[in-house]
Formats: structure tokens, C-alpha cells, sequence
């Protein structure tokens, strides 16, 4: 007979060092600009997005939610920077907007935006809790 596995919290388990938690979680955090890159310039732009990712992420460890919805929000993250990216290079309006100012236009209270690639349907509803999450956040971040 098989025991059945018991689940801790992860911030029972942390260490109170939020920098090595970050990069347990996100080891390759570092290198997101260079997966998004297009051309060189955008590896500036990609570390912007991810600066204004990282409180979110860090945010994310805090909360009592399972590894799985955590590496979830992680990854659409990551989608989400790359589609920030991607839209600049097909829109210069877009280009010449501020990362923050970019970044709370595709995003808000009903979600993130249509991810190209297309993802299913299901994907991208799971996509869009994630983007909610984030606005809330950011929201949050910016209220006195």
C-alpha cells in the first residue's frame, strides 16, 4: 500500500532568503529576455518586463495555492512577456508606449490578450486568470 502524499505549504518550507526562493521557482528568470528576443534591442525591453514581473512572481510564493497553480501563473507569465514583445514589433504605436504603460493595456480586469500562436480555448481562459491576477496586483501596487 501506497501512502498517500501530504502537501505543505510552501512558506512553511522557505527560507526567509526571497531571492533564492525566486530562483528555485523561476531558475531561468534571467534568461526570458533572450527567449523573447526578436532582434537585440528587445533584450532591454524584455528585462523591463520582467522587473516589473518579478514583485508579482515573488508575490505569488507568499500565497497558499498548490506548486501546480504556481508554475501555471509562472508560465503564462512568460507568455505574456513574449506577447509583449511580439505585438511591439508589429505595432510601432505600441513600440513607442512605456513597458508599464504596455504591459496594463493588455492586461486587465477581464484578462490578458489573445496569445499567437492560437492557444485552445481552455488554455487561454486559464491565460486570462492569470493576467486577472496580475492587474489586480499591479492595481493594488499603485493605490496610495
Amino acid at each position: 500500500m501506497v501512502a498517500k502524499r501530504k502537501t505543505v505549504p510552501l512558506t512553511a518550507i522557505v527560507p526567509s532568503d526571497a531571492g533564492a526562493v525566486l530562483d528555485a521557482y523561476v531558475p531561468d528568470l534571467a534568461n526570458w529576455p533572450t527567449t523573447w528576443q526578436i532582434e537585440p534591442a528587445d533584450i532591454a525591453v524584455g528585462q523591463r518586463i520582467v522587473d516589473l514581473l518579478t514583485p508579482f512572481l515573488t508575490d505569488l510564493l507568499t500565497q497558499s495555492v498548490a506548486d501546480k497553480t504556481r508554475r501555471r501563473h509562472r508560465d503564462h507569465l512568460w507568455m505574456l512577456g513574449g506577447e509583449i514583445i511580439r505585438r511591439r514589433h508589429e505595432d510601432f504605436d505600441l513600440a513607442s508606449l512605456p513597458i508599464e504603460t504596455l504591459l496594463l493595456q493588455m492586461i486587465d480586469d477581464e484578462g490578458g490578450p489573445l496569445i499567437w500562436p492560437r492557444i485552445t480555448e481552455t488554455e487561454q481562459k486559464a491565460f486570462d486568470t492569470t493576467a486577472r491576477k496580475l492587474y489586480r496586483f499591479l492595481m493594488q501596487a499603485q493605490e496610495p
